[in-house]
């Protein structure tokens, strides 16, 4: 079972077609065909490790409200233990991000959520949960979407209660410093270059240089920073690898994030090397920058990629 800590939300999309502007002010009118909600942010990642055919279990917080009880409902759904979900009452609503999409346009997206820090106490039931959890785990996975969930105090306990495990991050350059000590983490560039302090340069001897300096700098085992049309780099603590984009078309890098560390700690949990997990990664990334929306890929789709 692999562990999923971070900040939950609820990805909604309104798909329609667009066929005129409006005579109200220079915007599209988009006719909605269909509404959809899917599990977004550290959540994504439980729905790519359900594509994967691997259990899980989610850690994080929700609000008392129809939003919340859906994740509930969705976590049930693909047989992820949320025993640590907690739903707070009169903290914070459930985040969402609704993205309105024409065609395979994104033409607006617009979020309700709240980045002020989970209560002291929450943090604490957290904890609690993951320490009656660890001993059935394989790995832990740390999504940081600096909404609040993974402040850098509830960071420095939780880390080290994580010894003896893989343990992985989805970064934020606002918590690098809380990072200290993981297996390893997936930035991609600008993140990679705001955490090490250099200029963003996709170029290989200044990518490289960015991953040995954070892997010294945080004590990692190792890093694979993800470089956009440049594909990845994996350093390994000895060498570093530079991958080409394993990506045919490209049509929406929502989640893709996700989707990598998702495949990343699954291979590594699984006994592969971290170059073999690292080009596994990448073809995942692949298959889900082809597809709209918030999207996953199976062993069939990486393998057939």
């Amino acid at each position: 079972m692999i562990l999923v800590i971070g900040d939950i939300i609820v990805d909604e999309f309104i798909w329609g077609d667009v066929t005129r502007i409006s005579p109200e002010a220079p915007v599209p009118v988009v006719n909605v065909q269909d509404i959809d909600r899917r599990l977004g942010g550290s959540a994504n990642v439980i729905r790519n490790l359900h594509a994967l055919e691997t259990k899980s279990a989610m850690f994080g917080v929700v609000g008392d409200d129809e939003p919340g009880e859906w994740v509930h409902n969705r976590l049930g759904e693909l047989n992820s233990d949320d025993d640590g979900v907690f739903t707070k009452k009169n903290e914070r609503p459930t985040a969402i991000k609704t993205r309105v999409v024409a065609g395979h346009q994104q033409i607006v997206r617009y979020d309700h959520e709240w980045a002020t820090p989970i209560h002291p106490d929450t943090q604490h039931k957290i904890l609690d949960v993951v320490r009656a959890k660890l001993s059935s785990a394989t790995a832990v996975i740390i999504s940081d979407y600096a909404k609040g969930m993974l402040s850098p105090d509830l960071l420095k306990q939780l880390i080290p209660e994580l010894k003896g495990k893989i343990v992985g991050i989805d970064p934020k350059p606002l918590n690098t410093g809380a990072y200290q000590g993981v297996t390893f983490i997936t930035p991609n560039l600008l993140e990679a270059s705001e955490m090490a302090g250099m200029d963003n340069i996709n170029e290989d001897k200044h990518v490289e240089s960015m991953a040995k300096h954070l892997c010294d700098k945080l004590d990692l085992d190792y890093i694979l920073i993800t470089r956009s049309e440049q594909g990845m780099t994996l350093f390994d603590g000895e060498q570093c690898h530079h991958i080409p984009t394993a990506a045919r078309d490209v049509f929406d890098v929502t989640g893709a994030g996700d989707t990598v560390i998702a495949v990343f700690t699954a291979c590594l949990a699984q006994g592969k090397s971290p170059f073999q997990a690292a080009k596994t990664a990448n073809q995942a990334a692949g298959v889900v920058v082809g597809k709209v929306g918030t999207a996953t890929a199976t062993w069939q789709e990486i393998e057939r990629h």
